[in-house]
């Protein structure tokens, strides 16, 4: 995996969230989802990029898009990771890496010259019909919730 590109279908998941529920893309469908994934709850670039979809969910909500966060975290730890910073996203957990790796987002990576899996930073917009939309990958996270948020006013 890791070649999806504009037009593919989602591939879709069915995840254990915060709050004790499940998040599964096929029953959004009808609706344009925002599916961003992250590598770890309460790491500074993973709280920012979190606060800010936070932040526009408003907007978000107006353009009637969904927002769910997917890292390898459990569930309790997103519990906790929403309490803390009063998130307003939805958390799924990707506890096997199985909904990472169908979106080709589970990658080898590199820190003090060791090199481990873990997951790129990446955000999928995926329309009402399921198809990707758009893709950001590596993404940067200053400025990234509004750039998603410009991009989906457009579907």
């Amino acid at each position: 995996m890791g070649d999806l590109t504009i037009g593919d279908a989602a591939p879709d998941f069915d995840l254990e969230s915060d709050g004790g529920g499940r998040v599964s893309l096929s029953s959004l469908k009808g609706k344009p989802v925002v599916v961003y994934f992250y590598p770890k709850d309460n790491t500074p670039g993973c709280t920012k990029e979190a606060i800010a979809f936070s932040e526009n969910m408003e907007a978000f909500k107006n353009l009637g898009i969904t927002i769910i966060g997917i890292s390898p975290d459990s569930a309790k730890k997103h519990d906790n990771f929403i309490a803390k910073h009063n998130l307003a996203v939805r958390l799924g957990a990707d506890t096997d890496t199985q909904t990472a790796e169908s979106f080709g987002v589970w990658v080898e990576k590199s820190m003090y010259g060791k090199k481990y899996m873990g997951v790129e930073r990446a955000t999928f917009l995926i329309d009402a019909e399921g198809k990707i939309a758009q893709i950001w990958r590596k993404v940067k996270v200053p400025g990234h919730a509004e750039a998603v948020l410009e991009a989906a006013g457009t579907l």
